[in-house]
């Protein structure tokens, strides 16, 4: 198959209809008949030699080579959509745009409202979407289009993936005010006597305040896990536990907040997003919006 003898359009409907299963939602989706969806498919099925979707009770299930197919096309139909409007201005107080932010507990409570706050102000018709994407997902979820920006540690890699430093936040203890065992500093031996809460989305294993300790030789009592965040400061506040978090997630809280009596790396934030929407205006404006934000507030 030569590429000049395929009408790129054909690869559209292919997008609809991996999107939506179903021939009548993509014909809707697309603003055209289902015959003419049908049609489409029939030609790009025998250009291809491969069916590429089978029907079943429920839904169009696509075939192994269309599932191989897809990330490219969605790829290739991105980047020519970028192309289109790389001449085109963006004006943020006019631009109705909605985007798709890849953020977890910790960067959506420090960052999402103050970004929310300003974007009121300076693109009011903008919309957002925030949900967490796992670092092995973030890839997948660029090409298929449903995420735009994401913020994550500069440990995620690939030639097809853009990032740059946005944050650098260090490491605080916190224990409640009353703390009978605590006052206004706080000692590596203080410390190691604490019980302590560990947030992780794992399991097991150890984070980078153990990673920091084991270098010592030293060890800490975990007492309690857990995934979120925003729970650890509301355990620590109606005990006697101590939780060592970003210092950005201190300042709401009333909590006593205490330097650290030994050194840990602090936590680097970076903002990715996908070599396709490199040149893109609304993406390039949004990135460097939320750069200036907060590295102004650094």
């Amino acid at each position: 198959m030569r590429l000049q003898n395929v009408d790129l359009n054909l690869f559209v409907v292919f997008d609809a209809i991996y999107t939506e299963r179903n021939l009548t939602r993509a014909a809707e989706r697309l603003c055209i008949t289902q015959p003419a969806v049908s049609n489409a498919l029939s030609r790009l099925r025998t250009s291809l030699n491969d069916p590429l979707f089978i029907r079943t009770p429920k839904a169009m299930m696509p075939t192994p080579v269309a599932e191989n197919m897809i990330g490219q096309v969605r790829e290739a139909l991105k980047l020519l959509s970028s192309s289109m409007h790389l001449g085109d201005s963006f004006d943020p107080l006019l631009a109705e745009h909605h985007f798709q932010l890849g953020m977890f507990d910790v960067t959506e409570e420090t960052m999402l409202p103050s970004l929310l706050a300003a974007l009121q102000v300076h693109a009011p018709r903008l919309s957002i979407s925030s949900y967490p994407v796992s670092r092995e997902e973030m890839l997948k979820e660029f090409v298929s289009g449903r995420l735009d920006l994401a913020i994550d540690a500069p440990i995620v890699t690939h030639p097809d993936l853009y990032h740059h430093p946005l944050i650098t936040v260090p490491y605080v203890c916190l224990v409640r005010k009353d703390h009978p065992e605590v006052g206004d500093t706080l000692s590596l031996e203080q410390y190691l006597a604490l019980s302590h809460v560990h947030v992780s989305s794992r399991r097991q294993g150890v984070g980078y305040v153990d990673a920091a300790l084991n270098r010592l030789g030293k060890h800490r009592n975990i007492q309690v896990r857990t995934k979120h965040h925003q729970a650890a400061p509301k355990l620590v506040a109606e005990t006697n536990l101590a939780t060592t978090v970003p210092e950005s997630l201190a300042k709401n809280t009333d909590l006593k907040v205490l330097k650290l009596p030994f050194e840990v790396e602090p936590i680097e934030w970076h903002l990715y997003w996908h070599r396709s929407a490199d040149q893109d205006n609304a993406n390039r404006w949004l990135r460097e919006f939320i750069t200036a934000l907060m590295q102004g507030q650094g």
